[in-house]
């Protein structure tokens, strides 16, 4: 194995560690912590994939900094009403696209399974991640993160990220 290749592998895991640790953070309700993985001039979009493949900017979620994302979470906690549920993250393996020294872009599959009070489980949420991510072997944390995602129906507001 050569130096380039042991290099692109920790990128690797670094990358896919990160999302481990977004999926969980979302999973067990620890927004706050969650916003955390994230640079403070970060972008975070969850959009349609007909609108991104188009090129269209309307996004279900849009916050263009690691403050937006904190109102957001402010604002599910006081604020929004919705029925109560849990999300559980499914992810496919975390594949680096491109890479500038430290930084690289990386594409996820993911599902997003809910489970709601009554105990039905129901798929939510599927399609990929596209991430900007600042590696580092302290934390790394997003620059970017756009959930580009296939399912067309819901049948609840999306009020937590994705």
């Amino acid at each position: 194995m050569t130096s380039a290749t042991f290099d692109r592998l920790r990128l690797q895991q670094f990358a896919s560690d990160l999302n481990a640790t977004h999926a969980e953070f979302i999973d067990e309700d620890r927004l706050e912590e969650w916003a955390e993985l994230f640079v403070s001039n970060c972008t975070y979009r969850v959009i349609a994939r007909e609108n991104f493949d188009r090129n269209l900017t309307l996004a279900a979620i849009f916050c263009d900094s690691r403050g937006m994302l904190l109102d957001r979470i402010v604002s599910l906690r006081k604020a929004n009403i919705f029925p109560v549920h849990n999300y559980r993250h499914i992810l496919g393996p975390t594949r680096i696209v491109s890479e500038r020294g430290l930084t690289v872009t990386a594409q996820t599959n993911y599902v997003v399974l809910m489970t709601r009070t009554d105990g039905h489980t129901t798929i939510y949420n599927s399609g990929k991640y596209i991430d900007e991510i600042e590696c580092d072997e302290d934390q790394s944390r997003f620059i970017s993160k756009i959930a580009v995602f296939d399912t067309n129906v819901m049948d609840t507001m999306m009020v937590r990220p994705i």
